[in-house]
Protein backbone atom coordinates (compact mmCIF):
# COMPACT_ATOMS: atom_id res chain seq x y z
CA UNK A 1 0.00 0.00 0.00
CA UNK A 2 1.51 3.29 -0.92
CA UNK A 3 0.73 6.38 -0.43
CA UNK A 4 -1.35 7.16 -3.52
CA UNK A 5 -4.37 4.85 -1.90
CA UNK A 6 -4.56 7.13 0.99
CA UNK A 7 -4.78 10.10 -0.68
CA UNK A 8 -7.90 11.36 -0.75
CA UNK A 9 -8.64 10.05 2.96
CA UNK A 10 -5.59 11.93 3.60
CA UNK A 11 -6.59 15.34 2.15
CA UNK A 12 -9.85 14.77 3.78
CA UNK A 13 -8.32 14.68 7.10
CA UNK A 14 -6.26 17.62 6.11
CA UNK A 15 -9.39 18.99 5.36
CA UNK A 16 -10.98 18.38 8.49
CA UNK A 17 -7.98 19.96 10.60
CA UNK A 18 -8.48 23.65 8.30
CA UNK A 19 -12.04 23.24 9.75
CA UNK A 20 -11.23 23.28 13.29
CA UNK A 21 -8.15 25.17 13.16
CA UNK A 22 -8.51 28.37 15.47
CA UNK A 23 -8.21 31.72 14.01
CA UNK A 24 -9.56 35.20 14.98
CA UNK A 25 -12.78 35.72 14.68
CA UNK A 26 -13.04 38.23 12.37
CA UNK A 27 -11.36 35.84 9.66
CA UNK A 28 -12.97 32.73 11.14
CA UNK A 29 -16.43 34.53 9.94
CA UNK A 30 -15.30 34.00 6.42
CA UNK A 31 -13.79 30.33 6.54
CA UNK A 32 -14.88 28.11 3.63
CA UNK A 33 -16.02 24.87 4.30
CA UNK A 34 -12.95 22.92 3.48
CA UNK A 35 -14.45 19.67 3.71
CA UNK A 36 -16.99 19.95 1.50
CA UNK A 37 -14.81 21.99 -1.04
CA UNK A 38 -12.20 18.89 -0.93
CA UNK A 39 -14.87 16.55 -1.23
CA UNK A 40 -16.19 18.21 -4.39
CA UNK A 41 -13.28 17.94 -6.41
CA UNK A 42 -12.90 14.47 -5.61
CA UNK A 43 -16.82 13.65 -6.26
CA UNK A 44 -15.99 15.82 -9.76
CA UNK A 45 -12.66 13.92 -10.56
CA UNK A 46 -13.06 10.49 -9.05
CA UNK A 47 -16.95 10.11 -8.37
CA UNK A 48 -15.83 6.64 -8.49
CA UNK A 49 -13.76 6.38 -5.18
CA UNK A 50 -15.44 9.72 -3.41
CA UNK A 51 -18.95 9.32 -3.32
CA UNK A 52 -22.23 9.72 -0.90
CA UNK A 53 -20.89 7.52 1.62
CA UNK A 54 -17.45 9.35 1.88
CA UNK A 55 -19.50 11.69 2.30
CA UNK A 56 -21.50 10.24 5.42
CA UNK A 57 -18.09 9.35 7.15
CA UNK A 58 -16.78 13.30 6.66
CA UNK A 59 -19.68 14.85 7.79
CA UNK A 60 -19.90 11.93 10.76
CA UNK A 61 -16.17 13.25 11.78
CA UNK A 62 -16.87 16.70 11.23
CA UNK A 63 -19.83 16.46 13.25
CA UNK A 64 -18.02 15.02 16.28
CA UNK A 65 -15.05 18.08 15.80
CA UNK A 66 -17.19 21.10 15.32
CA UNK A 67 -19.72 19.27 18.23
CA UNK A 68 -22.77 19.80 16.35
CA UNK A 69 -25.64 17.17 16.87
CA UNK A 70 -24.82 14.05 15.31
CA UNK A 71 -25.64 13.82 11.40
CA UNK A 72 -26.27 17.33 10.46
CA UNK A 73 -23.22 17.84 8.45
CA UNK A 74 -23.37 14.18 6.99
CA UNK A 75 -26.70 14.87 5.48
CA UNK A 76 -25.34 18.09 4.30
CA UNK A 77 -22.27 16.73 2.94
CA UNK A 78 -24.46 13.98 1.52
CA UNK A 79 -27.07 16.23 -0.02
CA UNK A 80 -24.29 18.00 -1.99
CA UNK A 81 -22.43 15.15 -2.73
CA UNK A 82 -25.43 13.84 -4.35
CA UNK A 83 -25.89 16.42 -6.39
CA UNK A 84 -22.53 16.60 -7.38
CA UNK A 85 -22.63 13.01 -8.32
CA UNK A 86 -25.89 13.32 -10.34
CA UNK A 87 -24.41 15.71 -12.60
CA UNK A 88 -20.14 15.59 -12.99
CA UNK A 89 -20.14 14.62 -16.21
CA UNK A 90 -21.85 18.28 -17.06
CA UNK A 91 -20.04 20.12 -14.68
CA UNK A 92 -16.51 18.31 -15.35
CA UNK A 93 -16.74 20.17 -18.74
CA UNK A 94 -17.10 23.51 -17.17
CA UNK A 95 -13.92 26.27 -16.97
CA UNK A 96 -12.88 26.58 -13.34
CA UNK A 97 -14.48 29.61 -13.27
CA UNK A 98 -18.07 28.01 -14.10
CA UNK A 99 -17.34 25.36 -11.77
CA UNK A 100 -16.66 28.29 -8.89
CA UNK A 101 -20.02 29.46 -9.24
CA UNK A 102 -21.76 25.76 -9.07
CA UNK A 103 -19.27 25.20 -5.88
CA UNK A 104 -20.58 28.46 -4.43
CA UNK A 105 -23.96 27.67 -5.02
CA UNK A 106 -23.69 24.37 -3.72
CA UNK A 107 -22.14 25.90 -0.70
CA UNK A 108 -24.93 27.64 -0.02
CA UNK A 109 -27.46 24.92 -0.36
CA UNK A 110 -24.87 23.08 2.29
CA UNK A 111 -24.41 26.17 4.40
CA UNK A 112 -28.68 26.92 4.66
CA UNK A 113 -29.38 23.10 5.04
CA UNK A 114 -26.95 23.13 8.02
CA UNK A 115 -28.80 26.48 9.28
CA UNK A 116 -32.12 24.57 8.70
CA UNK A 117 -31.23 21.26 10.68
CA UNK A 118 -29.18 23.43 13.70
CA UNK A 119 -32.65 25.77 13.66
CA UNK A 120 -35.15 22.96 14.28
CA UNK A 121 -32.83 21.19 16.69
CA UNK A 122 -30.91 24.31 19.16
CA UNK A 123 -33.53 27.22 17.91
CA UNK A 124 -30.53 29.65 16.25
CA UNK A 125 -31.76 32.56 13.93
CA UNK A 126 -30.67 33.13 10.33
CA UNK A 127 -27.69 35.66 9.35
CA UNK A 128 -26.36 36.96 6.48
CA UNK A 129 -22.73 36.66 8.12
CA UNK A 130 -23.80 32.40 8.15
CA UNK A 131 -23.43 32.55 3.84
CA UNK A 132 -19.79 34.69 4.16
CA UNK A 133 -18.51 31.09 3.66
CA UNK A 134 -20.01 30.73 0.18
CA UNK A 135 -17.91 34.16 -0.94
CA UNK A 136 -14.64 32.77 0.24
CA UNK A 137 -15.43 29.27 -1.26
CA UNK A 138 -16.33 30.65 -5.13
CA UNK A 139 -12.67 32.74 -4.06
CA UNK A 140 -10.47 29.43 -2.96
CA UNK A 141 -12.21 26.91 -5.61
CA UNK A 142 -9.38 27.65 -8.65
CA UNK A 143 -6.54 27.66 -6.04
CA UNK A 144 -7.68 24.03 -4.20
CA UNK A 145 -9.00 22.56 -7.78
CA UNK A 146 -5.44 23.17 -9.25
CA UNK A 147 -3.63 22.04 -6.37
CA UNK A 148 -5.56 19.07 -5.65
CA UNK A 149 -5.72 18.35 -9.81
CA UNK A 150 -1.51 18.11 -9.65
CA UNK A 151 -1.59 16.09 -6.45
CA UNK A 152 -4.04 13.67 -8.53
CA UNK A 153 -1.75 14.02 -11.66
CA UNK A 154 1.41 13.78 -9.91
CA UNK A 155 0.34 10.15 -8.11
CA UNK A 156 -1.49 9.15 -11.26
CA UNK A 157 -5.03 8.61 -9.59
CA UNK A 158 -7.79 7.05 -11.88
Amino acid sequence: MSFRNYSIALSLMIALVLQITPMPAIVDLYRPDWVMLVLSYWVLALPNRANVGVALVAGLFLDILVGTSMGVHSFALCLTTYVLAANYQRLRNYSVWQQSIVIGLLNALYNLVIFWLLHLLTDIYFLFDYLWPVASAMVIWPWLFWLLRRIRRQLRLH
